[in-house]
């Protein structure tokens, strides 16, 4: 297989990272960018490092969708992510921060019921469970987060301007951390699908430097990821960082901890093995949504404030794209499924 085919057939892959680039940078930075406590252009450049770093070192959660559906050719990996990347895209053009996990997993949903597969429902079970939990610990971590910052700043007398070079200096740190850990959990979502057809061989370079096949599949993904924070993401950073909420600056800094944190707890193989090691029930290592936990970590905080100035028409919004979105990503795989195998005749399953 040639290097046009190879990149014809990923450029699906591209394209969604780039739609979650744009779309999920909003989680890391948006609320920061919208206090002005980071401008627009440092946010993105400290984002997209992280980013590809996070691509390159994870994919643990890529895993777990492929015992959903193995998708064992290449043509069927395209038509999955492109029906994905159509639905994030759609979605980020009405600026909602929607979730590219969702997407993707109803596009492996839509090939399995295009290829006749069975669904395995105990691995669907767990990731429509992490869902519910996604959000949940967001809420709790930025409630609490609140909570133990409102103490802290009663009780201990801080300047106020070493309290905004603190809480500047905490918003680039923890936009990092959460970038790094968004790039781990979403190339799950974005590539992940293509690992059991993946056509890049490992490379041994001077026998000491090993890069696997799917670590450079990640790495293209990790780059499509930073162009979409760059060239689109400033709009739904607004969304998430001001449309719902007006927040301080200290709230931003609560909001983005608790979103860097709930990232990291379902994208660590090293936590995830340490729980196990030593029989501890551990979370699933599962592609997430990173606005989910955003959102509803703004809204912990909200509810700490007793319903404030909360945009309740925003969240309404949001709210059915999440509904909607893994239903048309599953219509949208199917149809595409069946035109590119009975039109296009392209290979789409074994």
């Amino acid at each position: 297989m040639n290097i046009h085919t190879i990149l014809f057939f990923i450029s699906s892959g591209l394209f969604l990272g780039w739609s979650l680039g744009a779309n999920d940078a909003a989680n890391i930075f948006g609320t920061a960018v919208a206090s002005r406590m980071i401008k627009f252009r440092s946010a993105a450049i400290i984002c997209s490092i992280f980013l590809i770093l996070g691509t390159i070192n994870g994919g643990a959660a890529a895993q777990t969708l492929n015992k959903l559906g193995a998708i064992n050719t290449l043509g069927g990996s395209f038509t999955v992510v492109l029906s994905s990347a159509v639905t994030v895209f759609f979605m980020t053009k009405l600026s909602l921060p929607v979730s590219s996990s969702q997407a993707i997993i109803g596009g492996i949903i839509g090939w399995n019921l295009f290829a006749d597969e069975n669904i395995d429902y105990g691995i669907f079970s767990k990731i429509m469970s992490t869902w519910v939990l996604c959000p949940v610990l967001a809420m709790i971590f930025s409630s609490g987060l609140y909570f133990f910052t409102k103490y802290i700043l009663a009780n201990i007398p801080i300047h106020m301007l070493k309290l905004d070079k603190y809480t500047r200096l905490g918003l680039i740190v923890m936009g990092a951390i959460g970038a790094y850990n968004l790039g781990s959990n979403g190339i799950a979502s974005t590539m992940g699908v293509f690992v059991p057809s993946s056509p890049f061989k490992d490379i041994h370079i001077f026998k000491t430097i090993y890069f696997s096949g799917t670590q450079q599949l990640f790495l293209l993904g990790g780059i499509a990821m930073a162009l979409g924070v760059i060239t689109y993401s400033k709009k739904v950073m607004m969304t998430v960082g001001s449309d719902i909420f007006k927040l301080s600056p200290i709230a931003a800094l609560i909001a983005v901890t608790s979103c860097s944190l709930v990232l990291f707890l379902f994208s660590s193989r090293e936590l995830h093995h340490f729980l196990i090691s030593n029989n501890i029930p551990a979370i699933p290592l599962v592609p997430v949504s990173s606005s989910h936990a955003s959102v509803v970590a703004v809204m912990g905080i909200v509810i700490s404030r007793n319903f404030r100035n909360v945009k309740f028409n925003v969240l309404g919004k949001i709210s059915i794209g999440w509904i909607v979105t893994p239903i048309i990503s599953t219509l949208i795989s199917f149809i595409l499924l069946f035109f590119m195998q009975n039109v296009f005749m392209v290979q789409v399953m074994q």
